[in-house]
């Protein structure tokens, strides 16, 4: 790398650091005052799960056969987690004054939002409430996020690469060796990919997305979007890194799968209830039955001080966004998390859910050779001693299609994360008798810092074809 060359990532790295991961300069708006008012959202914890009408012996009443499915292949047993939350519960709860917003099966949690905080005070005479917590409360004023820019109807004809089948992205799939697993037609076939993001801009008219297997979209965020389409495009970018087949002008990691958008992120206040939303994404993704979860957010510092997680949080079982990340191989599910982009700040360290047990959490390395670390990628270990990140991808920068139908670069770890995620569900196509924590293992161990895993680079770069040989040797 030259000086001009380290001058210019230097330079887009102290703008990436100074900005939102989900907003841009071009996107700020005027803040609004907020229309509905001051209230407020509280986790509310359950003490157990009886008297409902679930149980264990007919899971095809809260789970989809391919969900079922998922788990046999891998001798997974249900358990209480996977029971919905009681009925009858929430019927105790919601109330013209209590509104429930949200839950989770997994933790046995209820969202309720209430105007008056002294609302949830009656709560807690309940025999089957067990704790609350505060988890969002309404800002003063916001900046609108929704909006729709032009698009492009086709990509610019200077980005076509005539000699490079995989046209922009060639360099961060053959980086991974993932062209050699596309070569024997392992593109993600037969797999799903849950994406859990903050918007996908134009996803649903930029013509090259069209050609995508989208099995559709959720919004889990209180009060939802009008269209998460015309949110964020940090989502769009991450999804093309991944969906996109556009031979000679950009072809993404797992063009052959199946995929669902989901929204999780709130770009207009920063609070834990975000970790709520994700958790209830996650376990979406695990009912409808998707094998992968791509998640390009992290959290660490809230608008409001008290939520904030201190280091001390990141041992992947404190932060509730943890916990959940933390049971998803337990469910069969197989979880791609970006470290962070702190590298560069205070905080440095990875944040939360990159934290989490049994996931695959990428750091981001330049684009040319020798790949060295990204001075914003987020840096381990967890609190508990393991190595983090546990793979490094290319992301400073990486080739993306954004909002408007360009193919540009752009810097994170937010995009390292979905290069992997792809390669992985390739991998797992040609691999299926595996379990998802085989998986990570198998591809932690084909890192090119192996030998020496640290807390910059983890395991190093993943060599996927490599991966596939040892599987291949190991069934």
């Amino acid at each position: 790398m030259n000086k001009m060359q380290r001058l210019v990532i230097m330079l887009f790295c102290l703008f990436y650091v100074a900005t939102s991961w989900g907003v841009t300069v071009p996107d700020m708006a005027q803040r609004q005052k907020y229309k509905h008012g001051p209230c407020y959202i509280y986790r509310i914890y359950l003490a157990d799960k009886k008297d409902s009408p679930y149980s264990l012996n007919h899971p095809g009443r809260f789970l989809s056969r391919r969900s079922l499915e998922r788990r046999k292949h891998q001798q997974l047993a249900l358990d209480s987690t996977d029971l919905p939350v009681s009925p009858r519960y929430i019927r105790m709860i919601a109330s013209d004054d209590i509104n429930v917003v949200g839950q989770s099966r997994w933790h046995n949690t209820l969202l309720v939002k209430v105007k008056d905080s002294t609302m949830v005070q009656k709560l807690d005479l309940l025999p089957c409430v067990s704790g609350r917590k505060l988890v969002w409360q309404s800002p003063d004023s916001i900046t609108p996020t929704a909006r729709r820019p032009k698009h492009l109807e086709q990509f610019d004809e200077h980005d076509k690469q005539p000699t490079q089948l995989y046209g922009r992205s060639h360099e961060q799939i053959h980086a991974l060796q993932g062209h050699r697993l596309h070569d024997i037609n392992m593109r993600g076939e037969g797999m799903m990919i849950a994406v859990i993001d903050g918007g996908f801009r134009n996803v649903d008219r930029i013509p090259a997305f069209h050609r995508v297997d989208i099995r559709g979209i959720r919004d889990f965020v209180c009060p939802p979007s009008p269209t998460v389409f015309a949110e964020t495009d940090h989502g769009t970018k991450v999804l093309s890194a991944m969906a996109l087949n556009e031979p000679f002008y950009y072809i993404g990691t797992a063009p052959k799968s199946a995929y669902w958008l989901l929204r999780s992120e709130d770009q207009q206040t920063e609070q834990e209830v975000e970790e709520d939303y994700w958790t209830m994404a996650a376990e979406f993704a695990d009912s409808v039955g998707c094998d992968l979860i791509n998640s390009s957010l992290g959290y660490n510092e809230y608008d409001h001080a008290p939520m904030n997680h201190p280091l001390w949080h990141l041992d992947g079982h404190t932060a509730f966004v943890s916990q959940s990340a933390s049971m998803l191989a337990d469910k069969g599910m197989l979880l791609i998390n970006s470290a962070g982009n702190s590298g560069m700040g205070p905080w440095k360290k990875i944040t939360v859910p990159a934290d989490a047990d049994n996931i695959l959490t990428v750091g981001a390395v330049t684009s040319d050779e020798p790949r060295r670390i990204a001075p914003f990628s987020s840096i381990g270990p967890s609190q508990d001693g393991r190595v983090k990140p546990d793979i490094v991808a290319i992301g400073a920068p990486a080739f993306l299609v954004n909002g408007r139908g360009n193919i540009m670069q752009d810097m994170g770890t937010s995009f390292a994360a979905p290069i992997v995620c792809g390669l992985a569900a390739c991998l797992w196509q040609a691999l299926p008798e595996k379990t998802a924590k085989e998986m990570i293992e198998l591809i932690r161990q084909t890192g090119n810092n192996r030998e020496h895993p640290n807390n910059i680079y983890g395991f190093g770069m993943p060599n996927f074809w490599r991966a596939y040989m040892i599987g291949r040797i190991k069934n």
